[in-house]
């Protein structure tokens, strides 16, 4: 660990104003990590799922540790803001394990964040995680960056609202358990209505994260109920992806070039990417 990375750590963990929010433009390569750099973000994010993608695998616990790692190394490497990762559920069976992802965290990607899930992906597995035993996940997660002698900002993700209706109260109780444990926010994805929203906010002692996307409320709106940061998940890395499909099949089927325009200037994204930092 680096006096630089000491330093992005703290300045990260202060852009986690309640009313105020961080907004985080999710990456997943270096392109999109120097792109949303450039466009004033104060941190880069990382998106799992994204970053899976791009490495040629599905979402969802299927990429091995080494090489999701690596690949945020790269983009800790690529630029000069505060960079978080999404290590999905710890990339590891135990909470040993866990323990050993956030050291390479650390120590080889050079991240001053984490998020993780609470989410089972194992087939014929509960949905989500006992309580008690993500519990012992994060703190050990908390116990290893402390070690490391670093404040690493612990993102505990709760799945409740993305496994379908879900209430306030069990969302609240995973929260209450997962800051007692160690982590420092609580992100709950799928949680857009503002009166939930609201509720999470008033119930969560911590910072509260909503994942935002098409549909939900404004950057505005959401600092208005108080969240602490904003994130957009795969939502950018989608869109992207979406745009190569609709320009391969607008020049294969009509033999034009529409969905080209506004691409970013040649030169202009040439330049951002060249040189090494």
């Amino acid at each position: 660990m680096t006096t630089t990375q000491h330093d992005r750590a703290l300045a990260f963990r202060a852009l986690h104003v309640p009313g105020d929010p961080l907004v985080l433009p999710n990456a997943w390569d270096i392109p999109s990590a120097r792109v949303v750099a450039d466009a004033g973000a104060a941190a880069v994010a990382t998106t799992s799922a994204g970053l899976a993608w791009a490495l040629g695998f599905a979402d969802g616990d299927l990429l091995d540790r080494d090489s999701a790692l690596a690949a945020v190394a790269r983009i800790t490497a690529a630029v000069d803001v505060p960079v978080s990762a999404d290590v999905e559920s710890g990339y590891a069976k135990d909470p040993a394990g866990v323990a050993d992802t956030i050291r390479a965290v650390i120590e080889v990607a050079g991240a001053v964040g984490v998020n993780i899930e609470d989410a089972l992906h194992e087939p014929g597995a509960p949905a989500l995680r006992p309580v008690a035993e993500q519990a012992e996940r994060i703190a050990a997660a908390r116990a290893a960056a402390d070690e490391a002698g670093l404040p690493l900002f612990i993102n505990a993700r709760i799945d409740t609202y993305l496994r379908g209706p879900a209430e306030v109260a069990p969302t609240l109780e995973r929260a209450a358990a997962f800051l007692a444990a160690g982590a420092d926010g609580i992100f709950v994805p799928g949680a857009v209505d503002p009166g939930t929203v609201k509720l999470l906010v008033d119930g969560v002692d911590g910072p509260l994260n909503v994942m935002a996307g098409p549909g939900a409320p404004s950057v505005p709106e959401l600092a208005a109920l108080g969240v602490a940061r904003v994130s957009t998940g795969s939502a950018i890395a989608q869109a992207a992806h979406a745009l190569v499909r609709g320009a391969a099949r607008e020049l294969l089927s009509a033999g034009s070039y529409g969905s080209l325009a506004g691409g970013l200037d040649y030169g202009e994204l040439n330049t951002l990417l060249g040189g090494a930092r």
